[in-house]
Protein backbone atom coordinates (compact mmCIF):
# COMPACT_ATOMS: atom_id res chain seq x y z
CA UNK A 1 0.00 0.00 0.00
CA UNK A 2 1.09 3.57 -0.66
CA UNK A 3 1.34 6.37 1.86
CA UNK A 4 -1.84 7.88 0.41
CA UNK A 5 -3.78 4.61 0.87
CA UNK A 6 -2.83 4.49 4.56
CA UNK A 7 -4.05 8.04 5.25
CA UNK A 8 -7.76 7.24 5.87
CA UNK A 9 -6.79 4.22 8.00
CA UNK A 10 -4.48 6.28 10.21
CA UNK A 11 -7.10 9.02 10.65
CA UNK A 12 -9.32 6.57 12.54
CA UNK A 13 -6.65 5.50 15.05
CA UNK A 14 -7.26 6.46 18.69
CA UNK A 15 -5.19 9.05 20.54
CA UNK A 16 -4.36 6.38 23.13
CA UNK A 17 -1.19 4.63 24.28
CA UNK A 18 -0.53 1.22 22.84
CA UNK A 19 1.58 -0.82 20.45
CA UNK A 20 1.49 -1.10 16.67
CA UNK A 21 2.59 -4.00 14.44
CA UNK A 22 3.59 -3.61 10.79
CA UNK A 23 3.13 -6.56 8.39
CA UNK A 24 4.68 -7.12 4.96
CA UNK A 25 3.02 -8.66 1.88
CA UNK A 26 3.56 -12.19 3.26
CA UNK A 27 1.70 -11.17 6.45
CA UNK A 28 4.85 -11.43 8.54
CA UNK A 29 5.48 -8.93 11.33
CA UNK A 30 8.41 -6.72 10.30
CA UNK A 31 8.24 -4.10 13.05
CA UNK A 32 6.70 -3.61 16.48
CA UNK A 33 6.65 -0.24 18.19
CA UNK A 34 5.08 1.47 21.18
CA UNK A 35 3.38 4.84 21.32
CA UNK A 36 2.04 7.31 23.83
CA UNK A 37 -0.37 8.46 21.10
CA UNK A 38 -1.03 5.78 18.47
CA UNK A 39 -2.45 8.10 15.82
CA UNK A 40 0.45 10.57 15.99
CA UNK A 41 3.13 7.89 16.13
CA UNK A 42 1.83 5.77 13.26
CA UNK A 43 1.08 8.80 11.09
CA UNK A 44 4.68 10.00 11.55
CA UNK A 45 5.84 7.09 9.36
CA UNK A 46 3.58 8.06 6.44
CA UNK A 47 2.98 11.81 6.60
CA UNK A 48 6.50 12.96 5.87
CA UNK A 49 9.41 11.87 3.78
CA UNK A 50 12.10 10.44 6.03
CA UNK A 51 15.74 10.66 5.03
CA UNK A 52 16.58 7.69 7.24
CA UNK A 53 17.19 4.71 4.95
CA UNK A 54 15.88 2.19 7.46
CA UNK A 55 12.57 4.05 7.91
CA UNK A 56 12.12 4.59 4.18
CA UNK A 57 12.74 0.91 3.51
CA UNK A 58 10.40 -0.12 6.33
CA UNK A 59 7.53 2.04 5.03
CA UNK A 60 7.99 0.67 1.51
CA UNK A 61 7.45 -2.88 2.81
CA UNK A 62 4.40 -2.21 5.01
CA UNK A 63 1.31 -3.91 3.61
CA UNK A 64 -0.96 -3.51 6.65
CA UNK A 65 -0.81 -2.75 10.37
CA UNK A 66 -2.55 -3.72 13.61
CA UNK A 67 -2.73 -1.96 16.96
CA UNK A 68 -3.42 -2.93 20.57
CA UNK A 69 -4.57 -0.32 23.07
CA UNK A 70 -3.04 -0.22 26.57
CA UNK A 71 -3.78 1.83 29.67
CA UNK A 72 -0.40 3.57 29.81
CA UNK A 73 2.86 4.09 27.94
CA UNK A 74 4.64 1.86 30.48
CA UNK A 75 2.21 -0.94 29.73
CA UNK A 76 2.86 -0.47 26.00
CA UNK A 77 6.60 -0.59 26.71
CA UNK A 78 6.43 -4.05 28.27
CA UNK A 79 3.99 -5.40 25.69
CA UNK A 80 6.25 -4.14 22.91
CA UNK A 81 9.20 -5.95 24.43
CA UNK A 82 7.23 -9.17 24.80
CA UNK A 83 6.12 -9.08 21.15
CA UNK A 84 9.62 -8.28 19.88
CA UNK A 85 11.07 -11.25 21.70
CA UNK A 86 8.27 -13.48 20.44
CA UNK A 87 8.27 -12.47 16.75
CA UNK A 88 11.83 -11.16 16.21
CA UNK A 89 10.80 -8.55 13.57
CA UNK A 90 13.61 -7.79 11.17
CA UNK A 91 13.39 -4.00 11.56
CA UNK A 92 13.60 -4.14 15.35
CA UNK A 93 17.37 -4.30 15.09
CA UNK A 94 18.18 -3.66 18.73
CA UNK A 95 16.11 -6.25 20.55
CA UNK A 96 15.38 -5.45 24.14
CA UNK A 97 16.68 -8.06 26.57
CA UNK A 98 15.24 -9.08 29.93
CA UNK A 99 18.12 -7.30 31.66
CA UNK A 100 16.47 -4.03 30.64
CA UNK A 101 13.86 -4.61 33.33
CA UNK A 102 14.10 -5.03 37.08
CA UNK A 103 13.14 -8.30 38.73
CA UNK A 104 12.97 -9.35 42.36
CA UNK A 105 14.81 -12.58 43.08
CA UNK A 106 14.55 -15.04 45.95
CA UNK A 107 18.03 -16.49 45.80
CA UNK A 108 18.46 -20.25 45.95
CA UNK A 109 20.73 -20.56 48.99
CA UNK A 110 20.54 -21.31 52.73
CA UNK A 111 18.52 -18.53 54.37
CA UNK A 112 17.65 -16.92 50.99
CA UNK A 113 18.28 -13.26 50.31
CA UNK A 114 15.71 -11.18 48.41
CA UNK A 115 16.92 -8.31 46.24
CA UNK A 116 16.59 -6.41 42.94
CA UNK A 117 18.34 -7.76 39.85
CA UNK A 118 18.39 -7.29 36.10
CA UNK A 119 20.05 -10.61 35.37
CA UNK A 120 18.16 -13.89 35.12
CA UNK A 121 20.49 -16.71 36.10
CA UNK A 122 19.23 -20.26 35.67
CA UNK A 123 20.39 -21.50 39.07
CA UNK A 124 17.02 -22.45 40.52
CA UNK A 125 16.33 -19.05 42.07
CA UNK A 126 12.81 -17.59 41.94
CA UNK A 127 12.28 -14.44 39.85
CA UNK A 128 9.27 -12.11 40.05
CA UNK A 129 8.61 -9.54 37.33
CA UNK A 130 9.52 -7.91 35.03
CA UNK A 131 8.36 -4.67 36.68
CA UNK A 132 7.52 -1.41 34.94
CA UNK A 133 9.99 0.68 36.93
CA UNK A 134 12.78 0.54 39.49
CA UNK A 135 10.68 2.71 41.80
CA UNK A 136 7.98 0.08 41.84
CA UNK A 137 10.48 -2.63 42.77
CA UNK A 138 11.95 -0.45 45.51
CA UNK A 139 8.50 0.11 47.02
CA UNK A 140 7.98 -3.66 47.23
CA UNK A 141 11.43 -4.21 48.71
CA UNK A 142 10.80 -1.42 51.18
CA UNK A 143 7.60 -3.17 52.28
CA UNK A 144 9.54 -6.40 52.77
CA UNK A 145 12.31 -4.65 54.65
CA UNK A 146 9.87 -2.87 56.96
CA UNK A 147 7.68 -5.89 57.68
CA UNK A 148 9.71 -9.08 57.20
CA UNK A 149 13.12 -9.38 58.85
CA UNK A 150 15.45 -11.04 56.34
CA UNK A 151 19.20 -10.93 56.03
CA UNK A 152 20.94 -8.66 53.51
CA UNK A 153 24.48 -9.98 53.86
CA UNK A 154 26.14 -12.31 51.32
CA UNK A 155 27.58 -14.77 53.87
CA UNK A 156 27.49 -18.49 53.13
CA UNK A 157 25.10 -19.52 55.88
CA UNK A 158 25.51 -23.25 55.54
CA UNK A 159 24.63 -25.39 58.54
CA UNK A 160 28.31 -26.37 58.87
CA UNK A 161 29.52 -22.74 58.95
CA UNK A 162 26.88 -21.67 61.50
CA UNK A 163 27.70 -24.57 63.82
CA UNK A 164 31.42 -23.77 63.49
CA UNK A 165 30.73 -20.23 64.77
CA UNK A 166 32.41 -18.52 61.84
CA UNK A 167 30.21 -15.42 62.00
CA UNK A 168 29.25 -12.65 64.39
CA UNK A 169 25.96 -10.76 64.62
CA UNK A 170 26.27 -7.53 62.62
CA UNK A 171 24.77 -4.04 63.03
CA UNK A 172 21.56 -5.06 61.22
CA UNK A 173 20.78 -7.41 64.10
CA UNK A 174 21.49 -4.78 66.75
CA UNK A 175 19.20 -2.17 65.14
CA UNK A 176 16.38 -4.71 64.73
CA UNK A 177 16.48 -5.36 60.96
CA UNK A 178 17.63 -9.00 61.15
CA UNK A 179 17.21 -11.88 63.62
CA UNK A 180 20.81 -13.10 63.11
CA UNK A 181 20.39 -16.59 61.62
CA UNK A 182 24.19 -16.40 61.07
CA UNK A 183 24.79 -17.09 64.77
CA UNK A 184 21.86 -19.46 65.24
CA UNK A 185 19.42 -16.95 66.78
CA UNK A 186 16.80 -17.78 64.13
CA UNK A 187 15.99 -21.30 62.96
CA UNK A 188 15.69 -22.30 59.34
CA UNK A 189 11.99 -23.09 59.84
CA UNK A 190 11.30 -19.58 61.19
CA UNK A 191 13.26 -17.98 58.37
CA UNK A 192 11.55 -20.10 55.68
CA UNK A 193 8.15 -19.05 57.03
CA UNK A 194 9.12 -15.40 56.50
CA UNK A 195 10.36 -16.14 52.95
CA UNK A 196 7.06 -17.82 52.22
CA UNK A 197 5.28 -14.65 53.40
CA UNK A 198 7.30 -12.74 50.80
CA UNK A 199 5.95 -15.09 48.14
CA UNK A 200 2.46 -14.37 49.43
CA UNK A 201 3.14 -10.64 49.12
CA UNK A 202 4.05 -11.13 45.45
CA UNK A 203 0.74 -12.95 44.96
CA UNK A 204 -1.11 -10.14 46.67
CA UNK A 205 -2.04 -12.40 49.59
CA UNK A 206 -1.38 -10.37 52.71
CA UNK A 207 -3.91 -12.04 54.97
CA UNK A 208 -1.66 -14.48 56.82
CA UNK A 209 1.10 -12.01 57.62
CA UNK A 210 -1.49 -9.39 58.65
CA UNK A 211 -3.10 -11.83 61.05
CA UNK A 212 0.34 -12.81 62.39
CA UNK A 213 1.31 -9.23 63.20
CA UNK A 214 -2.08 -8.40 64.70
CA UNK A 215 -1.69 -11.36 67.05
CA UNK A 216 1.90 -10.38 67.80
CA UNK A 217 0.91 -6.77 68.53
CA UNK A 218 -1.82 -7.92 70.90
CA UNK A 219 0.62 -10.21 72.70
CA UNK A 220 3.11 -7.37 73.19
CA UNK A 221 0.32 -5.10 74.44
CA UNK A 222 -0.93 -7.74 76.90
CA UNK A 223 2.63 -8.07 78.22
CA UNK A 224 2.93 -4.28 78.50
CA UNK A 225 5.74 -4.25 75.87
CA UNK A 226 4.39 -1.14 74.22
CA UNK A 227 7.56 -0.22 72.28
CA UNK A 228 7.54 -3.60 70.53
CA UNK A 229 3.80 -3.31 69.97
CA UNK A 230 4.36 0.09 68.30
CA UNK A 231 6.99 -1.41 65.96
CA UNK A 232 4.58 -4.18 64.96
CA UNK A 233 1.82 -1.61 64.45
CA UNK A 234 4.03 0.28 61.97
CA UNK A 235 4.61 -2.95 60.07
CA UNK A 236 0.87 -3.41 59.79
CA UNK A 237 0.56 0.14 58.46
CA UNK A 238 3.17 -0.59 55.79
CA UNK A 239 1.19 -3.63 54.71
CA UNK A 240 -2.06 -1.67 54.64
CA UNK A 241 -0.58 1.13 52.52
CA UNK A 242 1.24 -1.20 50.15
CA UNK A 243 0.28 -0.62 46.56
CA UNK A 244 1.89 -1.98 43.45
CA UNK A 245 -0.68 -2.07 40.72
CA UNK A 246 -0.24 -2.41 36.97
CA UNK A 247 -2.30 -3.87 34.19
CA UNK A 248 0.70 -5.31 32.41
CA UNK A 249 2.58 -6.44 35.51
CA UNK A 250 0.58 -7.41 38.56
CA UNK A 251 1.73 -9.97 41.06
CA UNK A 252 -1.84 -10.55 42.22
CA UNK A 253 -2.79 -12.13 38.90
CA UNK A 254 -1.27 -15.48 38.01
CA UNK A 255 -1.53 -17.23 34.63
CA UNK A 256 -5.00 -16.43 33.21
CA UNK A 257 -6.72 -15.79 29.90
CA UNK A 258 -8.89 -12.70 29.40
CA UNK A 259 -11.66 -12.47 26.82
CA UNK A 260 -14.37 -9.99 25.86
CA UNK A 261 -16.98 -9.72 23.14
CA UNK A 262 -18.91 -6.97 21.37
CA UNK A 263 -21.39 -7.47 18.55
CA UNK A 264 -22.96 -5.71 15.62
CA UNK A 265 -25.71 -6.92 13.27
CA UNK A 266 -23.48 -9.41 11.47
CA UNK A 267 -20.28 -10.09 13.39
CA UNK A 268 -18.93 -10.68 16.86
CA UNK A 269 -15.57 -9.18 17.82
CA UNK A 270 -13.72 -11.29 20.38
CA UNK A 271 -10.59 -9.99 22.09
CA UNK A 272 -8.32 -12.56 23.72
CA UNK A 273 -5.36 -11.85 26.00
CA UNK A 274 -2.94 -14.27 27.64
CA UNK A 275 -1.45 -13.27 31.00
CA UNK A 276 1.66 -15.21 32.03
CA UNK A 277 3.33 -14.47 35.36
CA UNK A 278 1.59 -11.13 35.55
CA UNK A 279 2.46 -9.90 32.04
CA UNK A 280 0.44 -9.73 28.83
CA UNK A 281 2.29 -11.97 26.37
CA UNK A 282 -0.40 -12.17 23.68
CA UNK A 283 -3.35 -10.06 22.59
CA UNK A 284 -5.52 -10.76 19.58
CA UNK A 285 -8.96 -9.71 18.32
CA UNK A 286 -10.90 -12.07 16.06
CA UNK A 287 -13.95 -11.36 13.92
CA UNK A 288 -16.55 -14.11 14.18
CA UNK A 289 -19.33 -14.17 11.61
CA UNK A 290 -22.74 -14.74 13.20
CA UNK A 291 -25.13 -17.15 11.51
CA UNK A 292 -28.36 -15.80 12.95
CA UNK A 293 -28.22 -13.52 15.93
CA UNK A 294 -26.59 -16.06 18.29
CA UNK A 295 -26.21 -14.81 21.88
CA UNK A 296 -22.85 -14.02 23.50
CA UNK A 297 -23.07 -17.20 25.59
CA UNK A 298 -22.87 -19.33 22.44
CA UNK A 299 -20.24 -17.39 20.51
CA UNK A 300 -17.70 -16.61 23.22
CA UNK A 301 -16.88 -20.16 24.46
CA UNK A 302 -16.38 -21.43 20.91
CA UNK A 303 -14.15 -18.49 19.99
CA UNK A 304 -12.11 -18.73 23.20
CA UNK A 305 -11.57 -22.47 22.73
CA UNK A 306 -10.25 -21.91 19.20
CA UNK A 307 -8.01 -19.05 20.33
CA UNK A 308 -6.63 -21.09 23.25
CA UNK A 309 -5.73 -23.88 20.84
CA UNK A 310 -4.25 -21.43 18.37
CA UNK A 311 -2.04 -19.73 20.95
CA UNK A 312 -1.44 -22.90 22.99
CA UNK A 313 -2.82 -21.55 26.25
CA UNK A 314 -3.38 -23.98 29.12
CA UNK A 315 -4.31 -21.57 31.90
CA UNK A 316 -6.88 -22.74 34.43
CA UNK A 317 -8.79 -19.46 34.67
CA UNK A 318 -10.61 -17.35 32.10
CA UNK A 319 -11.66 -13.79 32.93
CA UNK A 320 -14.85 -13.05 31.02
CA UNK A 321 -17.65 -10.44 30.94
CA UNK A 322 -20.30 -13.20 31.01
CA UNK A 323 -20.67 -16.59 32.61
CA UNK A 324 -20.37 -19.68 30.43
CA UNK A 325 -19.51 -23.34 30.83
CA UNK A 326 -16.04 -24.35 29.70
CA UNK A 327 -13.96 -27.53 29.75
CA UNK A 328 -13.38 -29.38 33.01
CA UNK A 329 -10.71 -27.93 35.25
CA UNK A 330 -11.04 -24.38 33.85
CA UNK A 331 -12.95 -21.80 35.87
CA UNK A 332 -14.64 -18.76 34.32
CA UNK A 333 -14.44 -15.60 36.44
CA UNK A 334 -16.71 -12.57 35.93
CA UNK A 335 -14.99 -9.83 37.99
CA UNK A 336 -16.93 -6.82 39.22
CA UNK A 337 -14.07 -4.85 40.83
CA UNK A 338 -10.29 -4.80 41.19
CA UNK A 339 -7.39 -5.60 38.91
CA UNK A 340 -9.13 -8.40 37.06
CA UNK A 341 -11.93 -6.00 36.19
CA UNK A 342 -9.35 -3.54 34.84
CA UNK A 343 -7.92 -6.29 32.63
CA UNK A 344 -11.41 -7.09 31.38
CA UNK A 345 -12.03 -3.42 30.57
CA UNK A 346 -8.75 -3.25 28.66
CA UNK A 347 -9.79 -6.31 26.63
CA UNK A 348 -13.20 -4.76 25.99
CA UNK A 349 -11.57 -1.53 24.74
CA UNK A 350 -9.63 -3.51 22.15
CA UNK A 351 -12.75 -5.42 21.03
CA UNK A 352 -14.76 -2.20 20.71
CA UNK A 353 -11.96 -0.58 18.74
CA UNK A 354 -12.00 -3.49 16.28
CA UNK A 355 -15.78 -3.15 15.86
CA UNK A 356 -15.48 0.58 15.15
CA UNK A 357 -12.56 -0.06 12.80
CA UNK A 358 -14.56 -2.66 10.87
CA UNK A 359 -17.53 -0.32 10.54
CA UNK A 360 -15.25 2.43 9.32
CA UNK A 361 -13.63 0.11 6.78
CA UNK A 362 -17.02 -0.98 5.48
CA UNK A 363 -18.07 2.66 5.12
CA UNK A 364 -14.84 3.52 3.33
CA UNK A 365 -15.18 0.57 0.98
CA UNK A 366 -18.70 1.69 0.10
CA UNK A 367 -18.11 5.41 -0.10
CA UNK A 368 -14.49 6.26 -0.77
CA UNK A 369 -14.56 5.12 -4.39
CA UNK A 370 -15.15 7.77 -7.03
CA UNK A 371 -17.74 7.31 -9.77
CA UNK A 372 -14.95 6.45 -12.20
CA UNK A 373 -13.56 3.88 -9.76
CA UNK A 374 -16.97 2.23 -9.43
CA UNK A 375 -17.50 2.16 -13.19
CA UNK A 376 -14.13 0.47 -13.63
CA UNK A 377 -15.00 -2.12 -10.97
CA UNK A 378 -18.35 -2.85 -12.61
CA UNK A 379 -16.73 -3.17 -16.04
CA UNK A 380 -14.23 -5.63 -14.63
CA UNK A 381 -17.04 -7.55 -12.89
CA UNK A 382 -18.82 -7.83 -16.26
CA UNK A 383 -15.73 -9.52 -17.69
CA UNK A 384 -15.14 -11.73 -14.63
CA UNK A 385 -18.73 -13.02 -14.61
CA UNK A 386 -19.10 -13.06 -18.43
CA UNK A 387 -22.19 -10.84 -18.28
CA UNK A 388 -23.97 -9.42 -21.31
CA UNK A 389 -24.13 -5.93 -19.82
CA UNK A 390 -22.25 -3.91 -17.22
CA UNK A 391 -24.09 -4.58 -13.90
CA UNK A 392 -24.95 -0.98 -13.01
CA UNK A 393 -28.05 -2.31 -11.24
CA UNK A 394 -27.55 -5.26 -8.82
CA UNK A 395 -30.09 -6.81 -6.44
CA UNK A 396 -29.35 -9.42 -3.77
CA UNK A 397 -31.73 -11.66 -1.74
CA UNK A 398 -31.33 -13.47 1.59
CA UNK A 399 -33.63 -15.51 3.90
CA UNK A 400 -33.78 -15.47 7.70
CA UNK A 401 -35.68 -17.58 10.21
CA UNK A 402 -35.36 -18.66 13.83
CA UNK A 403 -36.00 -22.41 14.35
CA UNK A 404 -38.66 -22.18 11.65
CA UNK A 405 -40.41 -19.24 13.32
CA UNK A 406 -40.86 -15.70 11.94
CA UNK A 407 -39.50 -16.48 8.42
CA UNK A 408 -38.57 -13.29 6.56
CA UNK A 409 -36.44 -12.28 3.61
CA UNK A 410 -34.59 -9.17 2.50
CA UNK A 411 -33.48 -7.60 -0.75
CA UNK A 412 -30.88 -4.86 -1.18
CA UNK A 413 -30.23 -2.82 -4.29
CA UNK A 414 -26.90 -1.38 -5.49
CA UNK A 415 -26.77 1.09 -8.34
CA UNK A 416 -23.49 2.21 -9.86
CA UNK A 417 -21.66 0.24 -7.16
CA UNK A 418 -23.22 1.98 -4.13
CA UNK A 419 -26.32 1.19 -2.00
CA UNK A 420 -29.66 2.60 -3.14
CA UNK A 421 -31.43 2.25 0.20
CA UNK A 422 -34.79 3.59 -0.94
CA UNK A 423 -35.02 0.46 -3.11
CA UNK A 424 -34.35 -1.97 -0.24
CA UNK A 425 -37.24 -4.33 0.47
CA UNK A 426 -38.41 -6.57 3.34
CA UNK A 427 -40.61 -9.64 2.87
CA UNK A 428 -42.74 -11.63 5.30
CA UNK A 429 -42.99 -15.21 4.04
CA UNK A 430 -46.68 -15.85 3.35
CA UNK A 431 -47.08 -19.18 1.55
CA UNK A 432 -44.46 -21.44 3.17
CA UNK A 433 -44.97 -23.50 6.32
CA UNK A 434 -42.01 -24.56 8.51
CA UNK A 435 -38.34 -24.39 7.50
CA UNK A 436 -38.04 -24.34 3.73
CA UNK A 437 -35.43 -21.88 2.50
CA UNK A 438 -35.86 -23.01 -1.11
CA UNK A 439 -39.61 -22.39 -1.22
CA UNK A 440 -39.15 -19.11 0.69
CA UNK A 441 -36.62 -17.88 -1.86
CA UNK A 442 -38.93 -18.87 -4.72
CA UNK A 443 -41.77 -16.89 -3.15
CA UNK A 444 -39.87 -13.63 -2.54
CA UNK A 445 -38.16 -13.62 -5.95
CA UNK A 446 -41.51 -14.16 -7.65
CA UNK A 447 -43.19 -11.41 -5.59
CA UNK A 448 -40.38 -8.95 -6.22
CA UNK A 449 -40.15 -9.30 -9.98
CA UNK A 450 -43.89 -9.77 -10.55
CA UNK A 451 -44.26 -6.28 -9.12
CA UNK A 452 -41.26 -4.98 -11.11
CA UNK A 453 -42.86 -6.21 -14.33
CA UNK A 454 -46.37 -5.03 -13.41
CA UNK A 455 -45.17 -1.52 -12.60
CA UNK A 456 -42.73 -1.27 -15.52
CA UNK A 457 -39.68 -0.79 -13.27
CA UNK A 458 -36.15 -1.44 -14.61
CA UNK A 459 -34.83 -5.01 -14.39
CA UNK A 460 -31.38 -5.39 -12.75
CA UNK A 461 -28.50 -6.60 -14.89
CA UNK A 462 -27.37 -8.97 -12.06
CA UNK A 463 -29.38 -10.80 -9.38
CA UNK A 464 -27.44 -12.45 -6.52
CA UNK A 465 -29.09 -15.22 -4.48
CA UNK A 466 -27.32 -15.73 -1.16
CA UNK A 467 -27.37 -19.40 -0.20
CA UNK A 468 -25.92 -21.53 -2.96
CA UNK A 469 -27.35 -24.02 -5.46
CA UNK A 470 -30.66 -24.88 -3.78
CA UNK A 471 -31.84 -21.31 -3.35
CA UNK A 472 -30.52 -20.46 -6.83
CA UNK A 473 -32.61 -23.20 -8.45
CA UNK A 474 -35.71 -21.98 -6.62
CA UNK A 475 -35.10 -18.40 -7.76
CA UNK A 476 -34.61 -19.58 -11.35
CA UNK A 477 -38.03 -21.30 -11.24
CA UNK A 478 -39.68 -18.00 -10.35
CA UNK A 479 -37.81 -16.07 -13.02
CA UNK A 480 -38.77 -18.70 -15.58
CA UNK A 481 -42.44 -18.42 -14.65
CA UNK A 482 -42.19 -14.66 -15.12
CA UNK A 483 -40.36 -14.96 -18.46
CA UNK A 484 -37.28 -13.14 -17.18
CA UNK A 485 -34.64 -15.75 -18.00
CA UNK A 486 -32.35 -14.32 -20.65
CA UNK A 487 -33.29 -10.75 -19.72
CA UNK A 488 -30.97 -10.72 -16.68
CA UNK A 489 -28.23 -12.82 -15.11
CA UNK A 490 -28.82 -14.64 -11.83
CA UNK A 491 -26.04 -16.25 -9.74
CA UNK A 492 -25.92 -18.04 -6.40
CA UNK A 493 -23.41 -17.12 -3.70
CA UNK A 494 -22.44 -20.00 -1.39
CA UNK A 495 -22.84 -19.31 2.33
CA UNK A 496 -19.65 -18.17 4.15
CA UNK A 497 -17.40 -18.74 1.12
CA UNK A 498 -17.08 -16.54 -1.93
CA UNK A 499 -18.06 -19.14 -4.57
CA UNK A 500 -20.49 -18.18 -7.33
CA UNK A 501 -22.81 -20.64 -9.08
CA UNK A 502 -24.58 -20.24 -12.40
CA UNK A 503 -27.85 -22.07 -13.03
CA UNK A 504 -27.14 -25.62 -14.17
CA UNK A 505 -23.38 -25.50 -13.61
CA UNK A 506 -21.83 -28.19 -11.40
CA UNK A 507 -18.57 -26.27 -10.83
CA UNK A 508 -18.39 -22.98 -8.99
CA UNK A 509 -16.63 -19.82 -10.12
CA UNK A 510 -14.02 -18.45 -7.73
CA UNK A 511 -12.94 -14.90 -8.43
CA UNK A 512 -9.38 -13.84 -7.54
CA UNK A 513 -9.04 -12.99 -3.86
CA UNK A 514 -7.80 -9.47 -4.65
CA UNK A 515 -10.59 -8.84 -7.16
CA UNK A 516 -12.41 -5.53 -6.62
CA UNK A 517 -15.47 -7.16 -8.15
CA UNK A 518 -15.38 -9.90 -5.51
CA UNK A 519 -15.04 -7.27 -2.80
CA UNK A 520 -18.15 -5.54 -4.16
CA UNK A 521 -20.12 -8.80 -4.10
CA UNK A 522 -19.00 -9.45 -0.51
CA UNK A 523 -20.10 -5.96 0.52
CA UNK A 524 -23.49 -6.52 -1.09
CA UNK A 525 -23.79 -9.89 0.67
CA UNK A 526 -22.84 -8.33 4.03
CA UNK A 527 -25.37 -5.55 3.50
CA UNK A 528 -28.27 -7.91 2.78
CA UNK A 529 -27.32 -9.94 5.88
CA UNK A 530 -27.33 -6.82 8.01
CA UNK A 531 -30.61 -5.58 6.57
CA UNK A 532 -32.26 -8.99 6.89
CA UNK A 533 -31.09 -9.75 10.42
CA UNK A 534 -32.22 -6.33 11.67
CA UNK A 535 -35.69 -6.88 10.19
CA UNK A 536 -35.82 -10.44 11.53
CA UNK A 537 -34.94 -9.28 15.03
CA UNK A 538 -37.72 -6.69 14.97
CA UNK A 539 -40.19 -9.24 13.63
CA UNK A 540 -39.23 -11.79 16.24
CA UNK A 541 -39.50 -9.21 19.03
CA UNK A 542 -42.99 -8.26 17.93
CA UNK A 543 -43.98 -11.91 17.85
CA UNK A 544 -42.65 -12.51 21.36
CA UNK A 545 -44.42 -9.40 22.67
CA UNK A 546 -47.67 -10.60 21.17
CA UNK A 547 -47.29 -14.08 22.62
CA UNK A 548 -46.55 -12.78 26.09
CA UNK A 549 -48.87 -9.78 26.47
CA UNK A 550 -51.43 -9.52 23.69
CA UNK A 551 -52.83 -12.96 24.42
CA UNK A 552 -54.04 -11.57 27.76
CA UNK A 553 -57.79 -10.86 27.26
CA UNK A 554 -58.40 -7.14 27.03
CA UNK A 555 -54.73 -6.20 26.37
CA UNK A 556 -54.15 -4.83 22.87
CA UNK A 557 -50.93 -4.06 21.00
CA UNK A 558 -50.93 -0.39 22.02
CA UNK A 559 -51.21 -1.29 25.72
CA UNK A 560 -48.43 -3.85 25.35
CA UNK A 561 -46.14 -1.25 23.77
CA UNK A 562 -46.83 1.25 26.56
CA UNK A 563 -46.01 -1.36 29.20
CA UNK A 564 -42.79 -2.41 27.50
CA UNK A 565 -41.75 1.19 26.96
CA UNK A 566 -41.96 1.77 30.70
CA UNK A 567 -40.86 -1.60 32.16
CA UNK A 568 -38.39 -2.52 29.34
CA UNK A 569 -39.24 -6.27 29.43
CA UNK A 570 -42.02 -8.76 30.12
CA UNK A 571 -39.97 -10.15 33.01
CA UNK A 572 -40.06 -6.75 34.72
CA UNK A 573 -43.82 -6.53 34.19
CA UNK A 574 -44.26 -9.90 35.92
CA UNK A 575 -42.29 -8.62 38.91
CA UNK A 576 -44.12 -5.28 39.12
CA UNK A 577 -46.86 -4.64 41.68
CA UNK A 578 -50.48 -3.99 40.75
CA UNK A 579 -50.16 -0.31 41.64
CA UNK A 580 -47.03 0.10 39.50
CA UNK A 581 -48.77 -1.38 36.46
CA UNK A 582 -51.92 0.67 37.15
CA UNK A 583 -49.98 3.93 36.89
CA UNK A 584 -49.31 3.08 33.22
CA UNK A 585 -52.50 1.40 31.96
CA UNK A 586 -55.11 1.99 34.65
CA UNK A 587 -56.44 -0.23 37.41
CA UNK A 588 -58.77 -2.39 35.31
CA UNK A 589 -56.14 -3.49 32.79
CA UNK A 590 -53.51 -3.78 35.51
CA UNK A 591 -55.74 -6.25 37.38
CA UNK A 592 -56.18 -8.35 34.22
CA UNK A 593 -52.42 -8.48 33.75
CA UNK A 594 -51.68 -9.28 37.39
CA UNK A 595 -54.37 -12.00 37.47
CA UNK A 596 -53.05 -13.55 34.27
CA UNK A 597 -49.45 -13.79 35.46
CA UNK A 598 -50.48 -14.97 38.93
CA UNK A 599 -52.43 -17.83 37.32
CA UNK A 600 -49.33 -18.77 35.35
Amino acid sequence: MTREEFTPLIASLPNSPGIYKYFDSTDKIIYVGKAKNLRKRVSSYFNKKDDNYKTTRLVSEINRFEISITDSEQDAFLLENSLIKQHQPKYNIVLKDDKSYPYIVIKKEPFPRIFLTRRLIRDGSEYFGPYTSVEQVKSILDLIKQTILLRTCSLNLSEKNIKAGKFKACLEYHIGNCKAPCVGLESKEEYDWQVNQVREVFKGKLGEITRHYKKEMQTYADNLEFEKAEITKKRLEYIKNYQSKSIIVNTKIDNVDVCSIVLDERNAFVNFMIIVQGSIVQTHTSIVEKKLDEPDEEILPIAVQQLRERFKSFSREIISPIEFTFSEGVIVTVPKLGDKRKLLELSLNNAQYMLQEQRRKNTLLLQQKTDDDNKTILKNLKEELSLKDIPYHIECFDNSNFQGSYPVAAMVCFKNGIPDKKEYRHFHIKTVEGINDFASMKEVVFRRYKRVLDEGMPIPQLIIIDGGKGQLSSAVESLQELGMLGKTTVVGLAKNVEELFYPGDSESLKLPFQSEGLNLIKRIRDEVHRFGITFHRKTRSKGIIKNELEKIPGIAALTARELLKHFKSVANIKKASLSEIATIVGHAKAKKIADYFSQQ
